[in-house]
């Protein structure tokens, strides 16, 4: 049987998933056989395994960090919201359909048993797991139901670290009213506290965490700082998103949308030297950047309709119009076409114009595409032709199909590594590109030369586009957020907590 420690938070979004993959790449680093593991996910940005199944991103990040191949077991519950009210329900890495929440919360007790299975999975194979708990274990209203943070935790025998997030303010409110608010079993299973995020002179906050720990009953391992490691983010709650930027030598546009999903296929811009990635939300923060993004959504007719509302589609033809690249990725892809239809009702029902910057058509369907894919670039048009052969890797996953008409031309030419078929995917027009492929600009070639391209353009003679590998750059954040945690936790104390 493995080993198993547990990080739970005061609330969503404190560092959990963070330094869960901190612990993965720790007790890595020490010789163990490590796995994460979170019963069940609410996030958008997901991947698709080795055997076409789907789970959620942050436990990928996690299972990288600990060195290990991604398996759904590590995230059996996945929920992508698709409104304010209800989420695609994705269980061992199938869509079992849309529910409302009402409508989960009342089945969601006979996932247990999906739960358990997925754990044991893991501990059969490894050394540690690592669970990350969702939200705050003190939600008192759906206590009696839970199935991810102290209902797990008591039903594997899991210790729990309890994260608080200090940059928010009211971190011992956070941690001392979460501790009140779980009955003695619960408040039993946490073995140690967490301030996150810190900033400034430690000694200050010394005497706080002595009254803390008075108050709790429960010590402090450890206070860790405000880390400027890059990692992939979980969802839309990410920092990143709310960055704002200045406009360096070759400005990049990613059109934020309300339910906007994979962000992370733009990352890798962020490690190139005189490059800008700006996320943009409304008409007036987009100006004339050299290339706009537009990522993948859970509803592709809403978020287009909430950009012709709010003008950021005119905005966006307007500058394409001056000039600017546009290449959509996933549901942004379809929005580039003619034409969008719904027939099943899978996201709105009924038809929607596209943005008509590509000669395609787009027709929904109920069953999702997931797949690994691998290939290479055909000879696209326009100012990004000079990426013809590159190679790809990635994966697709969407609801849809998009036909080509006219003479628009095909993006990349793939093998699908489930099934073994060859096939051709994507569209290309003239400085308009559109792809179903996630990771596109994973590959340090592929993310360099678009680069150059933009930069041959505005006529900039220094070297552009030298991007970092990709996989090798990630490599050493997971390393630095491990030294980081190796500095303020108590390991000795984790250690003892996990034995």
């Amino acid at each position: 049987m493995a080993k198993v420690i547990m990080i739970q938070g005061t609330m969503s979004n404190v560092g959990k998933s963070v330094i869960t993959a901190g612990l993965c790449r720790i007790f890595r680093q020490d010789g163990y056989r490590v796995a994460p593991f979170k019963s069940q996910n609410m996030a958008l940005n997901s991947f698709i395994t080795r055997e076409g199944l789907e789970m959620g991103r942050a436990q990928v990040m996690q299972a990288e960090a600990a060195g290990t191949e991604p398996v759904v077991a590590m995230n059996p519950i996945l929920l992508k919201p698709t409104n304010d009210m209800g989420s695609q329900v994705i269980v061992n890495g199938e869509v079992r359909g849309n529910m409302s929440a009402r409508d989960y919360f009342r089945m969601k007790k006979s996932l247990i048993p999906e739960v358990l299975s997925a754990y044991h999975k893991l501990d059969e194979a490894y050394d540690i797991i690592v669970i990350e708990g969702a939200g705050s274990p003190a939600e008192i209203n759906l206590k009696q139901d839970d199935i991810v943070n102290m209902g797990l935790a008591k039903t594997v025998g899991a210790p729990v670290l309890l994260v608080g997030d200090i940059d928010r303010g009211g971190v011992f409110a956070q941690l001392y009213g979460t501790v009140s608010l779980l009955d003695e079993e619960e408040r039993r299973l946490i073995r140690g506290l967490v301030i996150n995020k810190f900033r400034g002179d430690k000694t200050i906050l010394d005497p706080g965490v002595e009254m803390l720990e008075k108050l709790t009953g429960i010590p402090v391992i450890g206070v860790t700082p405000y880390l400027s490691v890059r990692l992939e983010d979980e969802d839309s709650l990410s920092e990143r998103l709310e960055e704002t930027q200045k406009v360096d030598l070759i400005d990049l546009a990613v059109i934020r949308l309300p339910r906007i999903s994979n962000f992370t296929d733009f990352n890798v811009f962020e490690g190139i030297e005189g490059v800008s990635l700006r996320y943009v939300s409304a008409a007036h923060q987009l100006g004339k950047p050299d290339l706009i993004f537009l990522p993948g959504t859970k509803n592709t007719m809403r978020d287009l309709l909430w950009m012709r509302q709010n003008g950021l589609e005119a905005a966006i033809l307007k500058a394409h119009g001056s000039g600017s690249v546009v290449f959509g990725v996933c549901g942004g892809y379809q929005m580039l076409g003619r034409m969008i239809s719904d027939p099943d009702a899978v996201e709105e029902g009924g038809m929607i114009r596209g943005m008509e910057l590509l000669d395609t058509d787009t027709v929904f369907e109920a069953e999702k595409e997931r797949t690994r894919v691998e290939g290479k670039i055909l000879c696209p048009q326009g100012l990004l032709a000079g990426l013809s052969g590159q190679t790809v890797a990635g994966y697709e996953i969407h609801m849809g199909r998009t036909a080509l008409h006219g003479d628009t031309k095909p993006l990349t030419e793939i093998r699908n590594m489930l099934t073994g078929e060859c096939s051709r995917e994507g569209a290309c027009g003239q400085n308009v590109y559109g792809s179903y492929i996630h990771g596109i600009f994973d590959s340090r070639q592929i993310a360099a030369g678009v680069i150059r391209a933009l930069a041959q353009r505005k006529g900039i003679t220094e070297e552009m586009g030298m991007a970092v590998d990709f996989a090798a750059f990630k490599e050493t954040q997971y390393d630095l957020l491990a030294d980081s945690l190796r500095e303020h936790l108590d390991m000795d104390a984790v250690y003892r907590i996990l034995a």
